[in-house]
């Protein structure tokens, strides 16, 4: 019987192959034998710890989204308005997934895999309360996290559709925006004046930043060295 400590090294090395192999290839095309063979762990010891790769996922997951908002929040000023916060960190990572195609898998697995999207309404709808209860006096926390159910599919909506000459980049956002805002019941002045915002942010330059730092977080986080 493996010990406790054998126990954790095997997932240390599960994580660090499946997070590098995600990145490096995609979700979809990771295999369970390569992350055996990157991790060097038997077939009952990777299911004996992760029953499928999407348990993983919600690992990665739950630390991706910790960690962009964390950096994004501190390259706009974490004192800025919430509102406005919020419409930067929902931009960016719509742009993120424009600027990757492994990491718009990721994302869109992640709001697709059960387990996943629960974590993502629980933790996204405790934050949109505190963002948009002054818009919306009354509304209970059952309220915010029906209405994130609707925003979510908004965003993986969004996410899987990539850009192209007539849907821009530009027009994803804002149209994202308009319609997430007027969820909220943003004040229509209010709308204009972040979507003016965000129109004059270099956001590919500060999605890229983003990114960056969120590649060597993960490699510090979980152990590897990224090859691309």
């Amino acid at each position: 019987m493996a010990s406790r400590y054998e126990k954790e090294d095997s997932k240390r090395r599960i994580l660090s192959a499946c997070v590098q192999l995600f990145i490096e290839k995609g979700y979809q095309k990771t295999t369970t034998v390569e992350i055996l063979k990157k991790a060097g762990v038997t077939p009952s010891t990777f299911y004996n710890i992760y029953h499928t790769k999407g348990s993983i996922l919600t690992e990665l997951t739950e630390f991706m989204f910790g960690n962009q908002f964390d950096i994004s929040g501190k390259m706009v000023g974490e004192n800025t308005n919430p509102v406005l916060l919020y419409a930067v960190e929902t931009c960016l990572q719509l742009t993120l997934a424009e600027l990757n195609e492994n990491l718009r898998e990721i994302y869109v697995e992640a709001y697709t895999v059960p387990e996943n999207i629960e974590l993502i309404h629980k933790k996204t709808a405790v934050q949109l309360q505190k963002i948009f209860a002054p818009y919306l006096p009354g509304y209970s926390a059952s309220d915010f996290y029906e209405m994130e159910i609707g925003t979510a599919a908004f965003m993986r909506g969004y996410m899987a559709r990539p850009c192209d000459m007539y849907f821009t980049l530009e027009r994803k956002l804002a149209r994202f925006l308009s319609m997430s805002l007027s969820v909220f019941k943003v004040p229509q002045e209010e709308q204009e004046a972040i979507l003016s915002y965000i129109e004059n942010l270099n956001i590919r330059e500060i999605a890229n930043k983003v990114m960056q730092q969120l590649f060597v977080t993960l490699e510090m986080k979980y152990e590897f060295t990224l090859t691309n």
